[in-house]
């Protein structure tokens, strides 16, 4: 999907975009930073089909598109479920299959609030969890993410980050803690001033961004029983930090990274998260 010269003016009189262009890629993470105010919500609504712009367009938008708003309306009366079954009679999709995989996602990211309950009276962090799953179970063509990792505790965002990781489709997000610029080959784009940063600016990441020399990263897997014969014998090798039985943690050269990932999740591992190490001992740059 493409967003060509898309302006956008509130009905405020406030200008939120100035004509931003972005190429949202076909299968790994695009990853939109920039401050409070910049316009990342304004462009992510328009790229969901929430919105219309003032001026521009949107090209090549699937039929699904799943979406995180940075918040939902304050007065939300319906049950978590019932809201999810409307979402998915909304997107067109089969009810039955979007429930069945609702449900495996909402244990995954480890829901708790009453089924029962209205989803305006729910904790922030269960309301998080079903709009991430209201985003995620409809099977969409692109996945549109507003700050997704607000407002979940550690094990929920871990899960969202393996199931991201493992996202084989267009997913376009917004991110202010870091996390997101660590799934496997996300490219990062910066907002300014209503337009998306030229690659020569300095506070932009170019989209085939070399790491620097000595660059590292960390990769958290999860993956079936004690996992050091399948670190011996089928991945690449790599600094170990942990293992245990169902999880281990890497350090890898930012250049083998990518590699690395294949391997593991061909070896039938799970992404837990990938983060880069802030600074390079001597040692590691070997």
């Amino acid at each position: 999907m493409r967003l060509v010269g898309i302006h956008h003016t509130h009905p405020s009189g406030t200008v939120a975009l100035r004509g931003a262009d972005l190429d949202v890629e076909p299968v790994v993470p695009t990853v939109v930073r920039g401050p409070n105010g910049a316009g990342k919500s304004t462009l992510l609504r328009i790229a969901a089909g929430a919105l219309v712009p003032t001026a521009g367009e949107v090209e090549d938008a699937p039929a699904v598109v799943g979406y995180l708003p940075d918040r939902f309306p304050a007065a939300r009366k319906m049950p978590p479920r019932r809201w999810l079954d409307h979402v998915a009679r909304v997107h067109g999709v089969d009810v039955d299959d979007a429930a069945d995989r609702a449900d495996e996602l909402l244990e995954e990211l480890g829901y708790d609030g009453d089924d029962d309950e209205p989803m305006g009276e729910l904790s922030t962090g269960n309301a998080r969890k079903v709009g991430l799953v209201q985003a995620l179970s409809c099977d969409p063509g692109l996945l549109v993410l507003d700050e997704p990792w607000n407002g979940l505790d550690d094990e929920a965002a871990d899960a969202l980050t393996r199931l991201l990781g493992a996202r084989a489709a267009p997913t376009l997000v917004t991110d202010h803690t870091g996390t997101a610029a660590g799934l496997p080959g996300a490219r990062l784009h910066r907002l300014r001033e209503g337009r998306i940063a030229a690659t020569t600016d300095p506070d932009s990441v170019p989209l085939p961004a070399a790491p620097p020399p000595g660059a590292m990263m960390r990769l958290d897997m999860a993956c079936a029983g004690d996992p050091r014969p399948l670190l011996e014998r089928v991945l690449p090798p790599a600094r170990v930090e942990g293992a245990a039985p169902g999880r281990f943690t890497v350090r890898v050269p930012a250049p083998d990274s990518d590699a690395w990932l294949a391997a593991a999740l061909a070896a039938g591992c799970a992404v837990r998260s990938v983060r880069p190490v802030r600074s390079a001992r001597p040692e590691d740059r070997r």
